[in-house]
């Protein structure tokens, strides 16, 4: 994403994206935030084929769902999901994600000294626990992990549609499946809703695949590179693990962050800027958790950071539904690491890692550290 002007101060700017088309760029915490509950915002478009887009990932680059029905199915979708990430819910599966960390972490310790952190650990854990979650057999969790990536790919728009359709179609097989051998789990349960049918529950799936994964592979190793490049804050959670949920919460929104993909609904006008119906809106949260108003030293990592309230979920009627099972498995993750690798540090110099470009998420490409 290039700029194609700069206004210095001024909080609504055009840029041109990846695709080269051309787009509008919200900045700032106040604005920002805002932007994300104005319903003339959206994530549907009325001319879905030749709408502009961020990059070419068919479920995070461009428009997605019905721009007619947009606001009625995603409460509908809402409604749906907000019960599975219950607190209620979180509980419920909280001893199975300290289990399947624990086994992860003993696996990665037994590989021995040097290790690569992403290959093991970040890229394995959030997909054990998402197939724990919907009830996908282990032994497919390989093929989840591969359409989760795809799905999320920048450049090759025909490789990211292709996944999305397998995911789907894999589904499908599967929710059958349930409904003549349900076991304790969310696919399960969706099917006893009587509602619901197989394309809806696949929906469902996919947006759960989406919400749990890959973006959690990317902040584990993302914030453990924080951390082991901020010694006296590693030492801080070892000494007191019960901030290690503030740390969290600090981790994610000290990370860079990408634009949220929004279209305008109607015409309308932002900060002198007007935007015509159909123009593509990028709300900037990167500079909204960086904002000086809100953060103070914003590029510091502060794990004791009293300052809340990022974005990096989101916020308002699109607020993330999968954050409350990013938050935990994060949580738990850097509690059992820093207790079973208290002396862990990078392997090699932090100028050496290098990150993607293929994926919206971004992220590592390796990770390795030693103890």
């Amino acid at each position: 994403m290039s700029t194609e002007s700069t206004m210095l101060g001024c909080p609504v700017s055009r840029i041109t994206t990846q695709t080269g088309d051309d787009a509008w760029l919200v900045t700032g915490y106040a604005l920002v935030r805002k932007m994300f509950c104005d319903k003339r915002l959206g994530r549907a478009h009325p001319t879905p084929e030749t709408a502009p887009r961020k990059t070419e990932s068919v479920m995070f680059g461009g428009p997605i769902g019905n721009f007619d029905t947009e606001w009625e199915d995603h409460e509908r979708l809402r409604a749906q999901l907000n019960p599975l990430f219950s607190p209620p819910a979180m509980r419920e599966l909280l001893p199975r994600i300290e289990s399947v960390t624990a086994q992860v972490l003993e696996e990665f310790a037994a590989l021995g000294s040097p290790a690569d952190f992403h290959e093991h650990v970040a890229s394995r854990l959030p997909v054990l626990v998402i197939c724990e979650l919907l009830g996908v057999p282990f032994e497919d969790r390989d093929k989840l992990q591969h359409w989760s990536a795809a799905i999320f790919d920048t450049r090759d728009g025909q490789k990211s549609a292709q996944a999305g359709a397998e995911w789907f179609v894999y589904c499908l097989a599967l929710i059958q499946r349930k409904r003549v051998e349900p076991g304790p789990d969310v696919l399960s349960r969706l099917c006893e809703n009587p509602e619901l049918t197989d394309d809806s529950i696949a929906t469902l799936a996919m947006v759960l695949l989406l919400a749990g994964q890959e973006t959690t592979v990317v902040e584990l190793g993302l914030g453990l590179v924080k951390l082991l490049g901020n010694r006296s804050q590693w030492q801080q959670l070892a000494d007191d693990p019960q901030i290690i949920p503030n740390a969290v919460e600090e981790l994610l929104r000290v990370q860079d962050s990408t634009g949220f993909v929004r279209y305008a609904r109607t015409d309308m006008e932002i900060e002198g800027q007007r935007f015509a119906t159909g123009d593509l809106v990028l709300l900037d949260v990167d500079s909204a958790n960086h904002d000086p108003e809100i953060f103070a030293d914003p590029y510091e990592l502060d794990v004791t950071r009293k300052e809340s309230g990022h974005l990096a979920f989101g916020y308002g009627p699109h607020y993330c539904v999968g954050a409350p099972l990013a938050r935990l498995e994060l949580s738990v993750v850097f509690r059992q690491l820093i207790a079973k690798f208290p002396t862990m540090r990078l392997a090699v110099d932090s100028s050496a890692l290098r990150m993607r470009d293929d994926v919206v998420t971004k992220g590592l490409v390796a990770l390795p550290v030693e103890w």
